[in-house]
């Protein structure tokens, strides 16, 4: 899925992206079934997406050893489920490794150009996708809705449930792809390189 999303995986491994992608599935996927959850995973670039940010909060991964903060762990994904109920963004290295949580995201919107509605969860992808080389994750609050943010730029939306897809509206600007998942009832929108 990863390298269909991203031709170009910026500093990052694609099995890392592809498993960012699936935690924020299910995040979404819990949005439909109770409470709204949005969160934001900048993965890759990671040295300078710490330096465009700041913490929130005290962080709750901050101080724990790298092995035990690896994104492919069970352990670790129920954790970041938990932690995504915090505002703030997840920061992950390009090897898989949590890095930090509840992180806000200070960079410049200049010449960022979204689409009505998107909020400042959005916003913040975009703009650390366009001021780095890390590629943005984004579960929508408002709509459970994936979204991926690559140099600034919407380059996929993942719909969970496939429903009515004429009904499906996308965001993405230019050509596209609309991918039907019926095995992993999902839809995905996917920016033509």
């Amino acid at each position: 899925m990863a390298g269909r999303i991203c031709r170009e995986v910026r500093k990052c491994d694609p099995e890392v992206l592809e498993t960012v992608i699936e935690i924020a599935v299910g995040i979404a996927r819990q949005n439909v079934e109770g409470r709204s959850i949005g969160a934001l995973f900048v993965v890759g670039a990671e040295e300078e997406a710490l330096k465009r940010s700041k913490p929130l909060i005290l962080d709750p991964l901050a101080h724990h050893p790298k092995e035990v903060k690896d994104i492919r762990d069970a352990n670790v994904q129920g954790t970041i489920k938990e932690l995504a109920k915090l505002d703030g963004a997840f920061v992950i290295n390009g090897e898989g490794y949590v890095l930090s949580a509840a992180r806000y995201i200070e960079v410049s919107a200049r010449e960022i150009d979204l689409p009505m509605g998107f909020g400042s969860r959005h916003m913040a992808a975009a703009s650390i996708s366009k001021e780095t080389d890390a590629v943005a994750v984004v579960v929508s609050e408002s709509d459970s809705v994936v979204r991926i943010f690559d140099d600034g730029t919407l380059v996929a939306e993942i719909i969970t449930g496939i429903g009515d897809l004429e009904m499906i509206k996308p965001h993405i600007k230019g050509d596209y792809e609309k991918i039907v998942e019926k095995d992993l009832n999902l839809t995905m929108i996917v920016k033509r390189s």
